[in-house]
């Protein structure tokens, strides 16, 4: 999750607003009327991420439960995440990028899907809309006779994870495959009932205690997104424990 933006809105405003607290969320009785989604046969699970940590952060316990179900995943880093801190003095965005592919590696091994494949497109940093048709192109090989392909929510409001998720989708139509989007910023900008989310698209996985533990163990490993990197505001984490609380909650969220 890299908050950088073209700060353009509704992006900057949104996501540089304060974002809605977790607890109005846990006190949420719309839980309760999202349907289940079943884990799908045994095969090719492709998982898209705008930034690395995007696809921890939003389905990290279902990749736990892929791998546990003996699913292959493959995890598609869209941008290496070269810009969640742009006027950093402590790391440059080439060491950022090392240290992102480090943490997203510990990351997918504390879930127990350490045999995940990696594939790193290297689209710059806050400019995937610009790159969306080489993404969908680079998809489109990846995503074929995939049992799902997942990408971030395209009205999440974050143009990266937007345009990420348009080009996973258009790839997995032309690969005939099927296709579920996952939110990120959506908990932080949106509140509960909230008329810009399509929550008749929404359905739920369930994550028990155990692949919870797992998620949360993984979520710690990005040290670069959850920790300062060091002293003045634009060493700042990136991901605040407010923030962070939307993603370890006992259940993940899709809409098909």
């Amino acid at each position: 999750m890299t908050t950088h933006t073209d700060d353009t809105a509704p992006y900057a405003d949104a996501i540089q607003a304060p974002g809605t607290d977790e607890s109005a969320w846990e006190a949420w009785p719309g839980w309760d009327g999202l349907r289940e989604f079943p884990l799908p046969r045994p095969g090719q699970v492709v998982v898209v991420a705008a930034h690395p940590d995007d696809e921890v952060l939003g389905l990290g316990g279902t990749l736990a439960r892929l791998a546990d179900a003996g699913h292959r995943l493959t995890v598609v880093s869209v941008t290496d995440g070269e810009g969640s801190h742009p006027h950093s003095r402590v790391l440059r965005p080439h060491e950022l990028v090392r240290v992102r592919a480090e943490e997203t590696r510990t990351a997918l091994e504390r879930l127990g899907a350490g045999d995940a494949e990696i594939v790193r497109l290297h689209v710059p940093d806050s400019g995937v809309d610009r790159h969306e048709e080489e993404v969908r192109r680079a998809l489109v090989p990846l995503c074929a006779g995939a049992v799902l392909v997942a990408a971030p929510w395209t009205a999440d409001v974050h143009s990266d994870h937007e345009a990420a998720g348009r080009a996973g989708r258009a790839a997995a139509r032309e690969a005939g495959v099927p296709f579920a989007e996952y939110p990120v910023w959506l908990w932080h900008w949106a509140r509960p009932d909230d008329p810009r989310v399509p929550w008749d698209r929404a359905a739920r996985l369930t994550l028990s205690a155990g692949i919870q533990d797992r998620k949360r163990h993984a979520v710690d490993a990005f040290a670069s997104q959850i920790r300062p990197l060091g002293p003045g505001p634009a060493e700042a984490a990136v991901l605040p424990p407010e923030e962070l609380a939307h993603h370890l909650r006992p259940h993940e969220v899709v809409f098909l």
